[in-house]
This record gives C-alpha cells, structure tokens and sequence, in this order.
C-alpha cells in the first residue's frame, strides 16, 4: 500500500464534532502533525506507537514556518504508511490546508482532504443562531478579520449574514468596513468566543456599540464575529 497523508480537519473544539472518517484514519495512522486549535483529546485515540508532532500554530503564533511544516510533511510521508495532518476546524477555510495538499501531491505524494465543521458554521449554530432562514435571508459570507497587510482593506460584502473569522484583534477596522458598506449601526451582532468548547460565550451588541463590548468583556481568539439580523433569532439567556 502507497504511504498516504491525509489533511483532516478536527473541528470547531469539541473533539466529537469531528467526521467519523477523520476519527477512523486517526486511530490508525504512524504520524500525526497537529496544531494548537486541534482538538487535543484526539490526540488520546492515536495508536501507543504513532508519532505526534505539534507544529504549533494558532492565532498570531506560529512554532514552525509554514514551509518547515511542508518539508516535515513530505519527510513523514517517506518514513509512515499513515500521516495525519489534523488542523483545527476545516483544512481549506482561512487555513494552508491547500498549500500542504498541492506541495505534497508536486511531491508525489498520495493525499486525501477530510473536511471538518469550521467555526463559522459551528459558532452561530451552536447558540441557535441560523446561518439563513428560508424565504428570509438567503446568503452569507466567511471572511477574514485580519489580513497579513495590516493597511488591507477588510471586506463587507453584500450578504445577508457575515461571519467574521480573527477579526477580535482588528474589530476597529471591520466595524469600520461594515458601516463603509452602507451597514446600520443598529444591525445585530455577536462575538462568540471559543466555540464548542465548555467555556464559551457569546456576546451580543449592534456594530455600532460591538467594539465597546469587545473591550470591556475581555473577547479573545479564538472567536467567531457574527453579523446580520439572524443573530436576532438566536437563543438568549
């Protein structure tokens, strides 16, 4: 059998989130190459033999060089019949799911992408919040908050819900980019912070006040920016 590497994404945080397929292929792979936003019981289910290497990358934070994690990649795919690539959330959104998968596959290795629930779907969802709502809202957007080019416009496009990933660092410019874009100040919004998880929050605000709010409740990564009249039909306390 060809030695394979699969890019599988974990999910949101709780580690029962993710696809039975991810699951199987982890208690069988030789390797397994996670980050800090992967879901560290799964760790507990990998064989007593198999390899685990965190290449530590998360918000801000990065232990390896993206292009150290490919070659470490391609190296483990020589020497394991199995290799994991577990990545938090979903492999291809805002992540470098793609870029690992067209590197290796140059290399002539045998990859297979194993889709995971990303937060954009997961954080709304899991405090009622519905992405769209038939005959009601019928489009939404995943964008980025943050952008490599610190002076890049952030996007606001014209969807009924947008879904804001790392956006709590840069929250001044993505209030600033919805209100460009013709948004009131009034429209609901909610920052939901470590989704799935025990412990997370939500907290609710307009976008105009949502700044304030990010502030004086403390909001960290990871956290997920939702906005639109759907956040009014989530569930509240």
């Amino acid at each position: 059998m060809k030695n394979k590497v699969y890019l599988i994404g974990s999910g949101p945080g709780d580690p029962e989130l993710i696809t039975v397929k991810g699951f199987k292929i982890i208690q069988e792979c030789d390797c397994i190459l996670y980050d800090f936003l992967s879901s560290v019981p799964l760790l507990d289910e990998v064989k007593s033999s198999c390899e685990k290497i965190c290449v530590g990358k998360a918000d801000g934070l990065h232990l390896k060089e993206q292009s150290e994690i490919n070659d470490l990649l391609y190296e483990k795919s020589l020497e394991h019949k199995i290799v994991v690539r577990l990545k938090g959330g979903d492999p291809f959104i805002f992540s470098r799911g793609y870029d690992e998968k067209t590197f290796l596959q140059e290399k002539g290795v045998d990859v297979e992408v194993i889709p995971g629930i990303t937060s954009a779907i997961a954080a709304p969802e899991s405090f009622g919040i519905p992405l769209t709502i038939k005959n009601k809202i019928s489009s939404v957007a995943i964008i980025t908050g943050r952008k490599r080019d610190i002076n890049a416009p952030i996007e606001a496009p014209d969807c009924a819900t947008l879904i804001y990933l790392m956006a709590v660092a840069n929250i001044k410019n993505v209030v600033k980019a919805l209100l460009k874009s013709g948004r009131k100040g009034d429209t609901p919004c909610a920052f939901i912070e470590r989704t799935t998880h025990k412990d997370s929050r939500i907290i609710y605000a307009t976008i105009r006040t949502i700044e304030e709010e990010t502030e004086k409740h403390k909001i960290k990564p990871p956290a997920v920016l939702v906005v639109g009249e759907v956040v009014s039909y989530g569930k509240r306390d």
